[in-house]
């Protein structure tokens, strides 16, 4: 058929499984470990599919397209998933146009980016598509139709990767993905598919005026790819016999215009017309065959044209004598286009089965690590609330000796009933011994992950130095982003989480003063009762058995009941709230889907309140309560003074002193535990950035080593150029006898294509954007900020430390925050949000031919 097919882009071998399953496994913590297997699963198929499909074009057969696209329908869904500036995977892929020079140096670009991926995949869909229809036989109508049908395809691929290409590519792309380039290629595919539609018009004797009228329009198409693959910018990247080839069949589809429009004008005895147009068929046929290069071109219709012009000059010339008008002033049969962009649908693949089912949007998943961490805030106000009301009551009650006070009067010198179950409770709980314990682990909780840290400046610092040794190096041709701005992210987010470990720090300090202040209370309730009781001096002269059954001494014992229900009741409360659970994730879907976006601050207010309205009140409630209750302790407790006249001796002094140590061992054994978790949490999260910052490093490697080479390449190129021997005469080439031809394939002003230090492809296009090998330079994102860190993240927001660890939640509950950026990666995020759709492969409109 001698159409013109795309040559494909070569890609490299990537991994894509360790990245994806880090990035997935620190980004969806609420994964059920059969959902996680799940998708573990699909991670290792899609990394298969991967490696086979991007291969598979090369063969040029039918069967690759499929797999193609159902490796692009699986990137473009996992693209909507997945926070990809967090993916550091080097994607390179070469450029299709270049043939490599003799130094073995080829124009590639390396992005990190899925939507660079995709971009690239999508290329060589079309590529495929342009290469089956090729090969699809004329001489049948399934050959046709299809061919027709992938030639359309392939030319609405190109046109979409015109917004695809721009929005995914910081900086300069590739030659094959410039825009201009992928404006000719979609314009030759679709005249190509035009031309389909032609010979299956022939085929089928439709009306000559029909057939005219689809010939005009392929010469049309045609002479529009012709203008496009002459621009200064992309001439130089076809084939020798590209631009001949177009130039011919623009010529030949004009003569077919011709031809059968005069089929027309006879039959509408409109002879001097007919032959007209005959004579500029003939002429034309002979210049598609001059422009090609093909002596053979369409030579059937040449004949054919030949044999009714002489026909119809003899009749003419013996029977109707008519005028031959110049066949520049008749007009033309209008024309009739088939071939078009065709409409774009979701799927490429029509079986298309996402892998990724069990991961939701990645707006849905930012919503609701955005209202977990609302939740989170509301939560541990309250249960804060809580806690710093019962402190406080404690703290009444410990500065007033209560119960001790009434119980001592009642006892005598026996050790109070109250403290008796505290020291109990002290030591089932493993007494001061495990305070010790847990004391003595938080040095090594928090160098574990001040060294995670560490590790991770280090490598930043090391790759910086790298960069900035070679910056000095090679000076202006070391073109990529400075390793300081492109990591200013990853710095930012790592001087938050040092900030943490510094106020944990503090925090332990805390609470080690804490529990220096009350050591020896601490001993005294860890030791058994008997021992307990020596310990305690006896009662002074001061106490009172009668008081015990003073009015004021039977208030302030009910008091003291009232007191023990109201934590009671708070311990619940704090246990409801620890419990509280909101699963917005369907309603983030809805209306995701209705809406396009999510008003995650107005929705999960709205729910969060609802549910927890009610467990607010009760803790209102509760501390409206323990106002009045506080001020009749008070009360009762100065009445009870006054009636008795006990007096505050050594004993009630170290009855106060236990007191105090046992709520004391509460709070700092909660502060602790909640501690530990904290830090283990810490160092989860610390682990995921350090991966990043690693990634982000192999990556930065990766490009540093494709631009050496470049330079090398460069530097070898440049070496060649001054002894580059003369081309013998006898080799130089032929003017050619097309003026149109002529011009088309010659190389830019100013060049030599004798002398050319590189192939005849590469000349005419700027130096800067023939990178040999080279990624293209990267770029930060300007006014791009990180998200902010998690609410509730940061339990060392305050201090003293009672207000530190509290209410820190599980690690499992705290959404990463995010890791920097990297190139492409914003420009992939948002080409995404903007191009929701891809191309899909449905047939063509209605047409006259049924197809």
């Amino acid at each position: 058929m001698g159409m013109l097919s795309t040559p494909l882009k070569k890609p490299s071998e990537v991994d894509l499984a360790k990245p994806l399953k880090t990035l997935i496994q620190s980004n969806y913590r609420n994964l059920e470990t059969e959902q996680l297997n799940v998708i573990n699963e699909a991670i290792s198929e899609l990394n298969h599919l991967r490696n086979t499909a991007v291969w598979k074009v090369f063969d040029k057969q039918e069967a690759g397209l499929e797999l193609n696209y159902r490796y692009y329908d699986q990137l473009s869904a996992l693209e909507s998933k997945i926070p990809v500036q967090e993916l550091q995977v080097p994607f390179k892929w070469k450029d299709a146009f270049d043939k490599g020079s003799i130094f073995g140096g080829r124009i590639s670009l390396t992005l990190t980016s899925i939507a660079y991926e995709r971009t690239c995949v999508l290329f060589n869909i079309a590529a495929l598509q342009s290469a089956v229809a090729s090969n699809q036989s004329v001489d049948t109508d399934d050959g046709l139709k299809q061919a027709a049908k992938l030639f359309q395809q392939s030319a609405s691929l190109f046109t979409f990767l015109k917004t695809l290409a721009s929005a995914t590519i910081q900086g300069e792309p590739t030659p094959d993905l410039s825009q201009d380039c992928l404006s000719a290629l979609a314009n030759l595919m679709l005249a190509q598919g035009q031309e389909m539609f032609v010979i299956k018009a022939i085929k089928d004797n439709m009306k000559d005026l029909v057939v005219a009228k689809l010939c005009a329009q392929c010469e049309e198409l045609y002479s529009e790819a012709l203008r496009a693959m002459q621009r200064d910018s992309v001439r130089a990247l076809w084939d020798k016999e590209w631009v001949p080839q177009v130039a011919g069949r623009q010529a030949a589809m004009h003569a077919l215009t011709m031809l059968y429009h005069s089929k027309v004008s006879q039959a509408n005895k409109a002879f001097g017309e007919e032959i007209s147009r005959l004579q500029k068929a003939v002429e034309l046929f002979k210049t598609a065959q001059s422009r090609s290069s093909n002596p053979i071109l369409f030579a059937e219709y040449a004949n054919r044209a030949q044999k009714s012009l002489a026909d119809a000059k003899k009749d003419n010339d013996f029977i109707y004598n008519e005028i031959i008008p110049d066949v520049n002033n008749l007009p033309g049969p209008g024309k009739a286009q088939l071939a078009k962009i065709l409409p774009m649908a979701t799927h490429l693949s029509e079986d298309f089965r996402d892998s990724f089912t069990a991961l939701v949007p990645v707006a849905v998943n930012q919503a609701l690590a955005a209202c977990e961490g609302r939740k989170a805030e509301l939560v541990n106000g309250e249960i804060m609330r809580l806690r710093e009301g019962t402190t406080a009551l404690n703290g009444l009650l410990s500065s007033l000796n209560l119960p001790a006070i009434v119980e001592v009067t009642a006892t005598g010198d026996s050790l109070p009933p109250s403290l008796q179950e505290k020291a109990n409770a002290v030591r089932e709980k493993g007494g001061i011994a495990q305070l010790k314990e847990l004391i003595e682990r938080l040095p090594e909780l928090y160098t574990r992950n001040k060294e995670i840290l560490d590790e991770a400046f280090r490598m930043m610092d090391e790759e910086r130095d790298s960069d900035n040794q070679l910056r000095a190096q090679f000076k202006d041709r070391w073109t990529r982003t400075p390793s300081d701005k492109l990591a200013a992210t990853f710095r930012t987010n790592g001087e938050k989480y040092r900030t943490i470990i510094n106020n944990a720090t503090a925090a332990d300090k805390v609470i080690r003063e804490k529990f220096a202040t009350h050591k020896h209370g601490l001993e005294l309730l860890s030791m058994a009762t008997d021992e307990l009781a020596k310990q305690i001096p006896s009662a002074g002269a001061g106490s009172n058995s009668q008081a015990s059954n003073s009015s004021a001494a039977q208030t302030l014992r009910s008091l003291m009941e009232s007191v023990e229900t109201m934590k009671a009741e708070r311990e619940c409360i704090e246990s409801e709230l620890k419990g509280f659970t909101i699963d917005l994730k369907e309603r983030f879907l809805s209306v995701l889907s209705t809406e396009g976006v999510i008003n995650e601050p107005a929705i999960s207010l709205s729910e969060i309140g609802k549910l927890i309205g009610p467990l607010q009140e009760q803790v209102g409630e509760t501390l409206a309560r323990q106002q009045v209750l506080s001020t009749e302790i008070r009360e009762a407790h100065e009445r009870f003074v006054s009636e008795s006249g006990v007096s505050t001796d050594q004993r009630d002094r170290t009855l106060s002193e236990l007191a105090a140590a046992y709520d004391v061992f509460s709070e700092l054994r909660g502060y602790l535990q909640e501690g530990e978790t904290f830090y283990n949490g810490l160092t989860e999260i610390l682990l995921v950035f350090q991966s990043k910052i690693s990634d982000y490093c192999f990556a930065r490697k990766t490009e540093k080593e494709e631009l050496m080479k470049d330079l090398t390449h460069e530097t070898s190129r440049q070496a060649s150029v001054a002894v580059t021997p003369i081309i013998p005469t006898h080799h130089t080439s032929t003017t050619a006898t097309n003026e149109s031809v002529a011009s088309s394939s010659a190389p830019p002003a100013g060049a030599s294509s004798a002398n050319a230090p590189y192939p005849q492809q590469m000349q005419g296009i700027p130096m800067a954007a023939t990178y040999g090998g080279n990624v293209a330079p990267m770029s930060g994102f300007t006014g791009y900020a990180p998200p902010p860190m998690p609410q509730g993240f940061n339990p060392y927001g305050t201090l003293p430390y009672p207000s530190a660890y509290t209410g820190f939640p599980p690690a499992s509950m705290v959404p990463p925050p995010y890791y920097g950026t990297y190139p492409g990666a914003y420009g992939a995020q948002h080409q995404q949000q903007s191009q929701p759709g891809a191309p899909g492969a449905p047939n063509p409109p209605n047409n006259p031919m049924g197809w």
